[in-house]
C-alpha cells in the first residue's frame, strides 16, 4: 500500500472515528456495549474492533502494518453504513447507537 493511500484512509478513519482511546476503552468495559452485535466466540465483532481500534489510535502510524490499515477501512465502511440507516425517534439509548459506539463512533457526538 503506498504512503498517499494510507494517508487517505487514516484521515477517513479520523473523520469517523470521533471518540478519543480513553472514552472507547471505557464504553467497551460496559455492559451495555457486550450486549450488542454479532457474537463471535462470547464476544461481538464490533467489541473486537473496538479493542483494535483503541491500540491503532494509541500507535504512531510507523506502527501501524497492512492489517492495520485495512481494519481502518473495514471501520470506515461500518460507521457510514450504519449512518445512512439510523432508526427513527431518540437515538440515545438504542443498540444502533450502542453498535456505533462499538466501533469508535458516537453519533451524538
Amino acid at each position: 500500500m503506498e504512503e498517499q493511500q494510507r494517508g487517505e484512509i487514516r484521515s477517513q478513519f479520523d473523520e469517523v472515528v470521533n471518540m478519543t482511546a480513553e472514552e472507547l476503552e471505557r464504553w467497551l468495559e460496559t455492559e451495555e456495549s457486550q450486549s450488542v452485535g454479532e457474537s463471535e466466540h462470547g464476544e461481538s465483532k464490533g467489541h473486537q474492533s473496538g479493542r483494535r481500534i483503541v491500540r491503532i489510535l494509541r500507535s504512531s502510524r510507523g506502527e501501524l502494518d497492512e492489517q492495520d490499515y485495512e481494519h481502518m477501512r473495514k471501520v470506515i465502511g461500518y460507521v457510514h453504513r450504519h449512518l445512512a440507516q439510523p432508526p427513527s425517534g431518540d437515538t440515545r439509548e438504542t443498540r444502533w447507537r450502542s453498535s456505533l459506539k462499538n466501533w469508535g463512533h458516537d453519533p451524538l457526538k
